[in-house]
Formats: C-alpha cells, sequence, structure tokens
C-alpha cells in the first residue's frame, strides 16, 4: 500500500471515531435532559439529589397535609357551636322578639367546661352547645371576664373529649396554624388553615383599653368563628379565635387576612380561676372615668395632653379612702405614666387586687401623688 493510500485510510477511520464519540456525547446529553424535564420515576429511573444548600428546608407535602387533617381530626371532636338567645328589648312599639346569636367554642375538660368570647354569651337568657356530632346541650354560664374577651360554660353532659392544649409562648411567625368553628354559624366545625403573621399584638377598643399580648393569623376567621380554637399542627389549642379586622375607620382601606387570637396561656389562667371561685378577680379602684387624649386636652384646656378624669368616686372605695375627688385628673398609676401607648385599664389590671401602689394625678395646677389600696371585683 502506498503511503498516500494508508494516509487516506487513516484519516477515514479518525473521522468516524470522532463521529462516533460526538453522537454518543449528544445522546447521553439528550438522555440527560429529558431525564430532568421528566423526574417521574418511570422505568425506575432515579436521578442524584441536587445538592441542598446549607440553610434549604426539605418539605414532604404528603407529611404536612397529614400533620393538618390529623390536627383537624384530634381537635375537631372537641369543638362546638355556641347559640346564645337574646332576649328582646323594649322598644316605643312594644317588647321586641328574642333573637338567636352564634358563635364557637371548645370543651376544655370530660365533665363538660367549655371555653368561649365573652361577646358570643354577653346578654344571653339561654345557651346552648350543639356538639360537634349535632346533639344540642344545655349550656350555663359559669363567669365572664369582659376585658380579656373570655367565657366559661358547663355544659350539661359528661365524658366529653377535652381539647389538647398546647404552649402558646412557644409560638413562632410563619408557623402553620389552624382555625376551627362555625362561621355565619351555619358552616359548623369549618376548617381554615393559616400562618402565625406575630405574636404580642395589642388592639384598641371602643371601651378605653387594649386587648394585649393578642396572637395575629392569616388563617380565615368570620363570624360564628369567634371562641373557637386555633390549633398547632401537634393537634394542640394554641389560642382563642376572638375577632378580625377588615380596616381602619381612618380610610377607606380595606385589609384581608388579620385575624387575632387569645393566647391559650392567658385563656386557661383567666379560666382555671373562673372554674375555681366563678369570677376572675380585677383590681378595683372606685372610680367613673373619662378618658383624656391631646385632642380632648385642647378643646376643654386641661393640663395634661393624657390621662383620665375623675368623673364620680365612689363612696367607701379604695379611691376614696386615698383621697381622691372628683375633677382629678389620674396621669400615673404604679410606675406606669398614662400616654397613647399605656390605656388607665391597663395600667390598672398590670396590678393585683390588695396591691399597694402610687396614683400620681393633677388637682387644678397641683401635682400631687398618693397610694392607694387596690380592691377586688368580679369585673370592673
Amino acid at each position: 500500500m502506498s503511503w498516500k493510500r494508508f494516509l487516506y485510510v487513516a484519516i477515514i477511520v479518525v473521522v468516524a471515531g470522532i463521529s462516533a464519540l460526538t453522537g454518543a456525547i449528544a445522546g447521553g446529553v439528550a438522555i440527560y435532559a429529558a431525564l430532568v424535564r421528566d423526574n417521574s420515576g418511570d422505568a425506575g429511573v432515579t436521578l442524584l439529589p441536587t445538592p441542598m444548600a446549607a440553610n434549604e428546608i426539605q418539605v414532604s407535602s404528603t407529611q404536612y397535609e397529614t400533620a393538618i387533617t390529623q390536627s383537624a381530626e384530634k381537635t375537631g371532636p372537641s369543638v362546638l357551636t355556641i347559640i346564645s338567645v337574646i332576649p328582646g328589648q323594649m322598644t316605643f312599639f312594644g317588647q321586641s322578639a328574642e333573637s338567636e346569636v352564634s358563635g364557637s367554642g371548645f370543651i376544655i375538660t370530660a365533665d363538660g367546661y367549655t371555653l368561649t368570647n365573652n361577646h358570643v354569651v354577653e346578654g344571653a337568657s339561654k345557651v346552648v352547645g350543639v356538639l360537634a356530632d349535632g346533639t344540642q346541650v344545655d349550656a350555663k354560664i359559669i363567669g365572664t371576664d369582659t376585658f380579656a374577651d373570655l367565657a366559661v360554660l358547663k355544659l350539661d353532659i359528661t365524658n366529653l373529649t377535652p381539647a389538647s392544649l398546647g404552649n402558646s409562648d412557644n409560638l413562632k411567625p410563619g408557623e402553620t396554624v389552624l382555625a376551627i368553628g362555625s362561621p355565619l354559624g351555619d358552616f359548623k366545625n369549618s376548617v381554615t388553615v393559616g400562618v402565625i403573621s406575630a405574636t404580642g399584638r395589642s388592639i384598641s377598643t371602643s371601651d378605653g383599653y387594649q386587648m394585649e399580648d393578642l396572637i395575629q393569623t392569616d388563617a380565615a376567621i368570620n363570624e360564628g368563628n369567634s371562641g373557637g380554637p386555633l390549633v398547632n399542627l401537634a393537634g394542640e389549642v394554641v389560642g382563642i379565635n376572638t375577632l378580625v379586622v377588615r380596616g381602619s375607620g381612618y380610610s377607606s382601606n380595606i385589609a384581608e387576612g388579620l385575624g387575632f387570637a387569645i393566647p391559650i396561656n392567658t385563656a386557661y389562667a383567666v379560666a382555671d380561676q373562673i372554674i375555681q371561685h366563678g369570677y376572675f378577680a380585677r383590681p378595683y379602684l372606685g372610680i367613673r372615668w373619662q378618658s383624656i387624649n391631646p385632642r380632648l386636652s385642647s378643646m376643654y384646656g386641661l393640663p395634661v395632653e393624657w390621662g383620665v378624669y375623675v368623673a364620680e368616686v365612689v363612696s367607701n372605695s379604695p379611691a376614696s379612702v386615698a383621697g381622691l375627688q372628683r375633677g382629678d385628673i389620674i396621669t400615673r398609676i404604679g410606675s406606669e405614666t398614662l400616654d397613647a401607648d399605656h390605656s388607665y385599664i391597663n395600667a390598672l389590671f398590670s396590678y393585683s387586687p390588695g396591691e399597694t401602689i402610687p396614683i400620681e394625678y393633677i388637682r387644678g395646677t397641683q401635682k400631687m401623688e398618693t397610694e392607694i389600696t387596690l380592691g377586688t371585683t368580679q369585673d370592673n
């Protein structure tokens, strides 16, 4: 074979080899791309997992959904619908017909003690609980606490399934929770899912005080959900759903997903005392009062922008014994100066009945101070 013919054959062999190698690479790339596009596990094909970043979290959707359904199934039998019968009111045209208000609640003891919101049963002449299986049971109001918006009922039945109570102090923003209740009173034991949006929230009320240390959640809460449980993924009650904010009275903006619940640690402390004594003891000062803010101060030429105006002093009350008079303006209770963030009721309720605390007040133009030993009342 001449050297020219040998060189020609060698070139053909090399080209053929390169073509085969290129085809193999291209085929491999195509197969890999197909597997990446369809990682369904068909034909037993398994890809190596992509390396995870050090702080990346893997969550199985199956495990997540199972935790939700199991929590709902665990707590569901303890949740009930509360129906309150409100007596008719005397009007110009005579006695109006009685009406019904519905809410939710949950059982905390096997012998029938139940927690709900005060506003669900307030003013009721009769209360009925509708259990998860549809059984209707008469309920007695054992005691309420207006300022915590809590009420304890006793169902006329035993051998019930109480809810498991968790520790609301351990809640963290982003934690998944369930709201269970009867929205509109018709959709019994409805379950909605959301997260803990924040803890330690405060909401001002129309009665001159703030509900403090509330749990904020975006789990859907509607009328009728009040008093129902807020549940974590362990099936433990961590809060009592109590209100939802749709917007601000100062603007036309509408908000969604702003629900609030009372922490279960707070609720249980109140409920335990109500069960033991029939009421929750609050400190008592013995005055009728009016809140002062910068607008009222400017309108009436008052010497301070924040405080409470003493409209009346109850005879033989702690305030009377300490020398407070009508027309005094209280500016400090204990160590708490009254201002936009510290209301009279919240400052007073940070102390216990029987404690002796200093009170600072304005009489005329003179700043004065006295000590008051707080009394007690079932509902200040």
